[in-house]
């Protein structure tokens, strides 16, 4: 693409040199990967500084760089207010606005986004649409899966990927939105079909300033889908309506609004649920009409996960009886209570909860078909939000028998710091175990469960990692756990 050409998509920069035959390869937004051909475009992130790269972009060969300011450069430099916001002006022109060819639906919340888009993912693959999705655990374009760094990437991989998807034939791409990226204008240019609201708990506090920011910041999914109506494109937005937050996400859009719940009035609705050791069944109820869900999923916060899907799939035109085998067919999610098993009289579940909210629906559910003890092995990350470890410690006490303390990712916090927020609050007549080293901590509730016992092991989920310090070590709760199993049934 001509240099010209891609920054008409900028209405107001200046440049330090004429630039009409520039051909550009690519944009790059890390010096180490560029490729002669190829934009720089400086970004200020956390840590370091783009403008710093300059010099190691053009000896790797850059045609022309993109800054908010002067740089030391021979070459041709584009400067713009604000870099963060050209990228994904730029990246939406340099891949031809991929997301205006196919669907997109963006899902935001505090918990239930990865179960949601594995729920959507199955549904529209029964329905014989091509999907792809961009989420925590991985990003897949049909069968294919590619690792992820963040929950949702930068703009320049998005519409990478979007385009990639659209040469590949995706009918639906399907992404998780964090709080962050619509903070930091991630997903600036996505040009989403569907927005869904999970729910809203105390989530991210070390980077929101408190709880009505956090909402402010999930607002904009909503907020960010148009203010015109186009019959042959509808736009919907599926909302939560037992959520206290509900009301402002419905004010946040001009699109059409669809919501869903158990307890207040919804279009969509969970009715005569039966929860057990086995799954979920229940009733549901939608505006085009009523089928019976059985699932394999366990809680009441997998009903409201499959309430959400089935919005957004009714939103979508999937019949109801196409929901209704996929929920069936789901046999469990990535480390999402996903159970452990290798033949011992105990349960093992792993499960992602890292939030006060979700540690306590893991640990009601729990208590609704436990026979004997409950464990829970939990940790806080380091680095993060600290106001919620004294709370994530209560709910511990509160439903599990035995509660063991450890670490998470502690990062550059010390862990016993971390404990000690954990614990310090507790009552000093409350039963628990503090192990810092989380693979003992594992092996110790396994060694001490018998006949009928529950661990769960919460925090980490599909995590196949443990940052300490700034490197992260091989570490899945998983195979920890399986270990201690084994090694427990041989002694």
């Amino acid at each position: 693409m001509n240099l010209e050409e891609l920054l008409t998509s900028i209405p107001f920069y200046h440049t330090t040199d004429h630039m009409a035959k520039l051909t550009v390869n690519r944009i790059v937004m890390d010096s180490r990967k560029v490729e002669p051909g190829d934009v720089f475009i400086c970004i200020s992130g956390y840590t370091v500084d783009g403008h710093d790269f300059v010099p190691q972009a053009e000896a790797n060969g850059a045609v022309a760089i993109i800054a908010e300011k002067s740089v030391n450069t021979k070459l041709p430099t584009i400067v713009v207010p604000d870099t963060h916001r050209a990228l994904s002006m730029l990246a939406v022109e340099f891949y031809d606005n991929p997301t205006d060819k196919l669907a997109l639906i963006g899902i935001t919340g505090t918990n239930g986004k990865t179960t949601v888009t594995y729920l959507l993912e199955t549904i529209f693959q029964l329905a014989k649409q091509k999907t792809g999705v961009i989420g925590t655990i991985h990003m897949k374009i049909g069968d294919e899966t590619y690792p992820v760094v963040n929950t949702t990437p930068d703009a320049l991989f998005l519409q990478q990927t979007f385009n990639k998807m659209v040469q590949q034939n995706v009918d639906k791409a399907i992404m998780e939105v964090s709080s962050h990226a619509l903070v930091q204008g991630r997903v600036h240019g996505c040009n989403y079909d569907i927005a869904v609201f999970t729910n809203l708990s105390q989530d991210h506090l070390d980077f929101h300033k408190d709880m009505d920011d956090y909402l402010r910041a999930k607002s904009l999914l909503f907020a960010q889908m148009g203010n015109n109506y186009n019959h042959t494109r509808r736009k919907y937005a599926i909302i939560n309506q037992d959520e206290a937050a509900s009301d402002v996400l419905k004010q946040s859009t001009a699109q059409q609004v669809l919501t869903y719940g158990i307890h207040q009035a919804s279009q969509v609705m969970a009715k005569d649920i039966e929860l057990g050791a086995a799954g979920t069944h229940f009733h549901l109820i939608t505006p085009v009409g009523n089928i019976r869900i059985e699932s394999k999923l366990m809680g009441m916060f997998n009903v409201y996960n499959m309430l959400a899907a089935s919005a957004t799939a009714i939103a979508s035109n999937i019949p109801l009886d196409t929901i209704q085998q996929a929920f069936k067919q789901i046999e469990g999610i990535n480390g999402r209570f996903e159970p452990v098993n290798e033949g011992q009289t105990f349960a093992v579940i792993v499960d992602y909860a890292h939030t006060p909210d979700s540690l306590e629906n893991v640990l009601q559910t729990v208590k609704e078909f436990a026979e004997n003890r409950v464990f829970v092995v939990v940790g806080c990350g380091g680095d993060r939000d600290r106001t919620k470890r004294p709370l994530m410690a209560e709910i511990a006490v509160k439903y599990a028998d035995k509660p063991i303390f450890t670490s998470d990712n502690p990062r550059t916090e010390d862990p016993l710091a971390i404990l000690e927020d954990m614990t310090s609050g507790l009552d000093q007549d409350t039963a628990f175990d503090v192990i810092a080293d989380r693979k003992v901590a594992i092996q110790e509730a396994i060694n001490q469960a018998t006949e009928d016992d529950v661990i769960i092991i919460a925090g980490k989920g599909h995590e196949t990692y443990q940052q300490i310090g700034h490197t992260k070590y091989d570490f899945d709760d998983r195979e920890v756990a399986r270990q201690a199993i084994l090694a427990k049934e041989r002694a």
